[in-house]
């Protein structure tokens, strides 16, 4: 769990988001230790909780496979390699921060973030199952969220309690 988590944090760039597509190949394609769907649903909480979502999704799949050891040990493995290189980039900032080699280098590295970014995005929205009837509902927030100004976290109650309110009207009918 550790190595798996380690590596995984080692080459990823961009954040949570961007380490979906390992994780996932890792977890549910090699390992198999969850399921697709399953994946898809722990990745829909996850995003819920306060915190890192990179270590989030690794204290979730820790707990879920090993208990509270597995959950410490993907946790570490996931922390660790961005704690390392934080932790050199700040000593050696003062050196590098005009370095015209290290700005082309990160201007090279942004659209492999906005791709690594997108791909689990894509496969996000397919497990979702929208349909032409539900579809209204993502860009609906969306657009509340852009244009209007809506707090995100008014977006989830209302979805929560509306999903919520909808599952017991189904429920009794």
């Amino acid at each position: 769990m550790f190595r798996i988590f380690l590596g995984i944090g080692a080459f990823t760039l961009g954040g949570g988001y961007a380490m979906l597509s390992m994780v996932e190949k890792a977890i549910v394609e090699k390992k198999k230790w969850v399921k697709e769907d399953e994946f898809w649903d722990m990745i829909t909480v996850v995003q819920t909780i306060p915190g890192v979502f990179a270590i989030n999704t690794a204290l979730y799949v820790g707990y879920k496979i090993k208990g509270f050891r597995g959950a410490a040990s993907a946790a570490l493995g996931a922390a660790l390699p961005s704690f390392l290189i934080i932790l050199l980039v700040a000593i050696f900032f003062v050196q590098i921060k005009d370095n015209e080699i290290v700005e082309r280098i990160f201007k090279g590295i942004r659209p492999c973030v906005v791709a690594l970014i997108l791909a689990p995005s894509i496969k996000m929205i397919q497990s979702a199952k929208l349909t032409w009837k539900t579809i209204f509902i993502p860009i609906s927030a969306a657009l509340l969220i852009w244009q209007c100004g809506v707090s995100p976290i008014l977006i989830i109650i209302v979805a929560a309690t509306g999903g919520l309110l909808w599952g017991m009207y189904r429920k009794w009918i």
